[in-house]
């Protein structure tokens, strides 16, 4: 059974950056689209990017510019890299497929950016 565990969260001030991790204990992950989430205070949980098992990238408006998504098939773990961070992007972060699965949901990481 494929479990995901997230890492990386922390607290930091505005402009700054993050590398969030996300490690697969399954070969599955190599050969799916994965992607990271994101749950703010009182908010739905969104999709912020997504990668394909070739490289291929998407982002979330809010975060184009400053969030890079990877993935390193040999490692079983995809990216988050977060910079020139805002208080806006204080959330729990969560990795997952894309679309996700419910099963796969772990405990995410926290970041929080203060202003």
């Amino acid at each position: 059974q494929v479990q995901l565990v997230e890492s990386g969260g922390a607290s930091v001030q505005a402009g700054g950056s993050l590398r969030l991790s996300c490690t697969a204990s399954g070969s599955i992950f190599n050969f799916i689209p994965m992607g990271w989430y994101r749950q703010g205070p009182g908010k739905q949980r969104e999709l912020v990017a997504g990668i394909t098992r070739g490289g291929t990238t998407n982002y979330a408006d809010s975060v184009m510019g400053r969030f890079t998504i990877s993935r390193d098939n040999a490692k079983n773990t995809v990216y988050l890299q977060m910079n020139s961070l805002k208080p806006e992007d204080t959330a729990v972060y969560y990795c997952n497929t894309d679309p996700a699965q419910l099963r796969l949901w772990g405990q995410g990481t926290q970041v929080t950016v203060s202003s």
